[in-house]
C-alpha cells in the first residue's frame, strides 16, 4: 500500500476576470483564456520538466459550446504542453475548480501522480447561465425535488427569509466587497497572483471593406466600482421576489475568466528545485436542500475542518464566494465567521463569478495571500447550485 504523501502548490495564477456579455473578454473565447493561464503559469517553474505533468483537470459549470468538448485537453494541447499530459473537465458547478484542486491533490496524496495541473475557466458571456438546451427531468416538478429548478436568485430569496437576512445588511455587504476589492487593487495586492491577457477585438470596416484589429492588454479585475454606494444600492429593484431582498448589486456580477495551479509531491519538488507556496491541506463536499442551496457552506466547512484536524479559529484568511450577500451572510451569522477574515480583498459581489472557474481563481488569491501577508491557514469555500457546498483548506508553508 502506498503512503499518504502530501501535495503542494509552487504556482497559481489567474486571469483578470470581465464582466459577461460587456466586458472586456466577452469575445475572448475561454479555452484561448485558460490557454493563456496555463502557459503563464509554467513560465513560473521554469526547471519543471513539462512531460512529468500527469494530467490537467479543469473545472467547468457548463461545459458545452465555446468549453465543450473537454476543455481540459484542449487547452493542454493548445498551451504547448506535451502530448503525453492528459485532460480532463470536472463539474460541481460553482465549485467545479475548486473539485479541480481536489482531485489533482489526491492523485498526488495517494502516490499516482507527482506533477499535476488544476485549472478552472468559464464564459458566461459565450455559454448561458443553464446552458444553450437545458433539460430537466419533469420527475421534478411532481414530488418534493422541485427546488433543484428554482433560480440561483430565488434560492437566494428563500436563505434570506429563513436566515433573517435583511436587505439594508445584504447592500452594506454588497458595498464592502467593493470598497474592499478597490483598495486591494489600489494596493498592488493581485499584481502577483495575475496574468496580463492581451484581448484583440476585430470589427468590419465598411470603407475599406476589411477587418480593423485593436489591441489592448488587460492586467485588472473590470468589476469593482467605485461609485457604489448605499443609495445607490438601497434603489436596486428585487427581481426575484415581489416583496424581496435580493438584487443586482448585492449578488455576485455573472463573468468570465480563468485559473490554474501547480500541484506536486514532494519527490517533484527536489527532484526539480521547486519551492512550494501551500500545501493541500484537506476538502469536503455535502448536501443541503436545493431550496437553501445557498447555505451549503454551512455543512462544508465544519466536515472540511475535521478532515484537517482543525478548529475554526485557525483559520486566518476564509475565501468566501460572494454567490449572493444573503447566503454568504447567513453561513457567517450560522457559523459565527468572522467578519475580518472573511474576503479581506473583496469578492465575487465586487469581483465577479465566472463560475466553474471561481474555485481555482479564489484558491489562486488565497495561496498568494498568505505567502504576502505571511499567515498559516486558509479557506476556498462556496455553495453550489442545486443544493451542496464544498470548501477546501490550504496551509502556507
Amino acid at each position: 500500500m502506498k503512503q499518504i504523501q502530501d501535495a503542494y502548490i509552487v504556482a497559481a495564477t489567474r486571469s483578470p476576470i470581465g464582466k459577461s456579455h460587456r466586458g472586456f473578454f466577452r469575445n475572448t473565447r475561454p479555452d484561448d483564456l485558460l490557454v493563456k493561464v496555463l502557459q503563464s503559469l509554467l513560465a513560473q517553474a521554469p526547471g519543471l520538466d513539462k512531460s512529468a505533468i500527469e494530467d490537467v483537470i479543469c473545472g467547468c459549470a457548463i461545459p458545452e459550446g465555446a468549453q465543450g468538448l473537454n476543455v481540459a485537453r484542449i487547452a493542454a494541447v493548445l498551451a504547448g504542453l506535451p502530448v503525453s499530459v492528459g485532460g480532463i473537465t470536472v463539474n460541481r458547478f460553482c465549485a467545479s475548480g475548486l473539485s479541480a484542486i481536489q482531485m489533482a491533490a489526491d492523485r498526488i496524496r495517494v502516490g499516482e501522480a507527482d506533477v499535476m495541473i488544476a485549472a478552472g475557466t468559464e464564459s458566461m458571456s459565450m455559454v448561458p447561465m443553464m446552458g444553450n438546451t437545458p433539460s430537466l427531468s419533469p420527475s421534478i416538478f411532481a414530488n418534493d425535488d422541485v427546488g433543484i429548478a428554482y433560480g440561483m436568485g430565488l434560492t437566494a430569496e428563500k436563505v434570506a427569509q429563513q436566515y433573517k437576512v435583511s436587505r439594508e445588511a445584504q447592500d452594506a455587504f454588497g458595498l464592502q466587497s467593493h470598497q474592499r476589492a478597490l483598495a486591494a487593487q489600489a494596493a498592488g495586492e493581485f499584481a502577483d497572483e495575475m496574468t496580463a491577457i492581451e484581448v484583440i477585438d476585430r470589427s468590419p470596416d465598411l470603407l475599406s471593406g476589411g477587418v480593423t484589429e485593436r489591441r489592448h492588454t488587460v492586467n485588472m479585475d473590470e468589476g469593482a466600482r467605485a461609485d457604489t454606494s448605499l443609495e445607490g444600492l438601497g434603489k436596486l429593484k428585487t427581481p426575484f421576489a415581489a416583496r424581496g431582498s435580493v438584487t443586482a448589486g448585492n449578488s455576485s456580477q455573472t463573468s468570465d475568466g480563468a485559473g490554474a495551479l501547480l500541484l506536486v509531491s514532494e519527490k517533484a519538488l527536489k527532484q526539480y528545485g521547486l519551492t512550494p507556496m501551500a500545501r493541500f491541506v484537506s476538502f469536503a463536499a455535502r448536501g443541503v436542500p436545493p431550496h437553501l442551496m445557498g447555505i451549503g457552506p454551512v455543512e462544508a466547512i465544519p466536515a472540511a475542518l475535521k478532515n484537517a484536524g482543525l478548529t475554526q479559529d485557525a483559520l486566518d484568511w476564509i475565501e468566501l464566494n460572494e454567490a449572493f450577500a444573503a447566503q454568504s451572510l447567513a453561513v457567517m451569522n450560522t457559523l459565527g465567521l468572522d467578519p475580518a477574515k472573511v474576503n479581506p480583498i473583496g469578492g465575487a459581489i465586487a469581483l465577479g463569478h465566472p463560475l466553474g472557474a471561481t474555485g481555482a481563481i479564489r484558491a489562486a488569491t488565497l495561496v498568494h495571500g498568505l505567502k504576502r501577508r505571511q499567515l498559516k491557514y486558509g479557506m476556498v469555500s462556496m455553495c453550489i447550485g442545486m443544493g451542496q457546498g464544498a470548501a477546501g483548506i490550504f496551509e502556507r508553508v
